[in-house]
């Protein structure tokens, strides 16, 4: 494929990609903040949520689902987010608030925090089909929002990124447990260490997996 040929297909991907925040701005909505979390499904570590306004005037290309990247690719990408948008922020909640008051809650916290972050604020707000009530502004949960708008793509790269580097810093820390290579998520590895060592302080212990006669289900 001719390098012509690879810029028109990727900047009608991101013109495709772009099309709600588009239409929403045509709406009066200028500043579209899109959110999304990373580790929710995790055993070990924080969940990690981020929020973007995407500067219409400089969209970035190569942005998409941060599950489709490469981690050099999403690195890459964060920075030139970063950079250009409007505003971003991103925040954590760890794991002993999780187990108080659930994942769902603390994801919604972790969110809230993030846009909250937002200087200019958003006067909408896309999440990944999450709903958040009570924003004062308009809030529209998309299912597969990651995949279908530009700015909660751009917040789910920051979110990854970011949660990628603190569980990086926990294997430093707990190198037992090998969270630098699984991230916190169950696999054979993680479960094994689990078996032999039991949960550590960065564990969710209202999660089956990790403690299993006395948990709920992740």
């Amino acid at each position: 494929m001719s390098t012509l040929s690879r810029v028109a297909r990727e900047g009608f991907r991101l013109r495709r990609l772009r099309a709600l925040e588009d239409l929403l701005g045509l709406a009066g909505y200028e500043r579209v903040a899109g959110v999304d979390e990373a580790g929710r499904g995790a055993l070990a570590g924080p969940v990690v949520a981020a929020a973007v306004i995407v500067d219409p005037r400089r969209p970035v290309p190569g942005v998409d689902d941060s599950k489709q990247l490469q981690p050099e690719v999403r690195e890459r990408l964060a920075g030139w987010i970063r950079e250009t948008a409007i505003a971003w922020s991103v925040a954590a909640g760890d794991a002993a608030p999780i187990d108080r008051i659930n994942i769902l809650e603390a994801t919604r916290l972790a969110t809230r925090r993030a846009l909250a972050g937002l200087r200019p604020a958003p006067d909408a707000v896309v999440t990944d089909a999450l709903p958040l009530a009570g924003l004062g502004v308009p809030c529209l949960p998309l299912v597969k929002g990651d995949a279908l708008c530009h700015a909660v793509a751009s917040a789910s790269i920051l979110a990854k990124v970011e949660r990628d580097r603190l569980l990086a810093e926990m294997g430093l820390r707990q190198p037992e447990y090998g969270f630098a290579e699984h991230k916190g998520y169950g696999s054979p590895r993680h479960l094994a260490a689990l078996a032999e060592l039991g949960p550590g302080p960065e564990h969710r212990l209202t999660f089956a997996r990790v403690l299993p006669r006395r948990g709920r289900a992740a």
